[in-house]
């Protein structure tokens, strides 16, 4: 029997959004949503998540790597100290979750109305993804979509535009191609193969 369903554990609404979609490729139902900011929940609880999937009912947790220091494998085995369950599908983006955003280049290039070249052919490699897509957004012809994206000067403190979130889950929802995005990044690819495997 292959997966079916699954509870979904992430850091941020982007991550929900990301997942989500994957998810529905697939035809994975989500049976609950556990969403908490940022990734230590997340790292404290991986053993016990990794321990209660099983086929009825899998666990995917999406987490970023946010360090080069470290290789997902290498993060992986580190939250779960010990052996892999199955159904517990713990994936990384490399190195945050707007890398896979970014890798439909030509969609995200469409929505922030720059040229696609401006975005590179391997997002994975992007070493700081939230500031770079925030830079990207910083050329957009779109006033609007820019003052969203942008954080505000006022603001210096800010990473992002008050609307970051909520537009770019929007994008993610009704423009993101996941099996484009996936021929630009590794880890994405990775993610697809590995519910492609389990899935059939």
């Amino acid at each position: 029997m292959g997966l079916v369903s699954v509870i979904l554990v992430v850091e941020d609404r982007l991550s929900d959004a990301v997942s989500t979609k994957i998810l529905q490729h697939f035809n994975v139902e989500i049976v609950k949503r556990i969403i908490y900011e940022g990734n230590s929940y997340l790292q404290r609880k991986a053993q016990s998540f990794n321990q209660a999937a099983h086929e009825e009912c899998g666990i995917f947790m999406l987490t970023d790597l946010d360090s080069p220091a470290i290789c997902p494998p290498s993060l992986i085995q580190s939250w779960v100290k010990g052996h892999l369950s199955r159904w517990f599908f713990l994936r990384v983006a490399v190195m945050e979750v707007e890398s896979w955003i970014m890798a439909d280049r030509e969609a995200v290039a469409n929505f922030l109305e720059i040229p696609t070249h401006r975005i590179p052919t391997n997002t994975d490699e992007i070493p700081f993804p939230k500031e770079f897509l925030v830079s990207l957004a910083r050329r957009s012809k779109k006033t609007r979509l820019r003052e969203a994206l942008v954080p505000a000067q006022t603001n210096r403190h800010a990473k992002t535009g008050n609307e970051y979130t909520p537009r770019l889950c929007r994008f993610v929802r009704d423009y993101w191609d996941i099996e484009h995005a996936a021929t630009v990044s590794p880890s994405l690819k990775r993610t697809l193969d590995r519910l492609s495997q389990i899935r059939d």
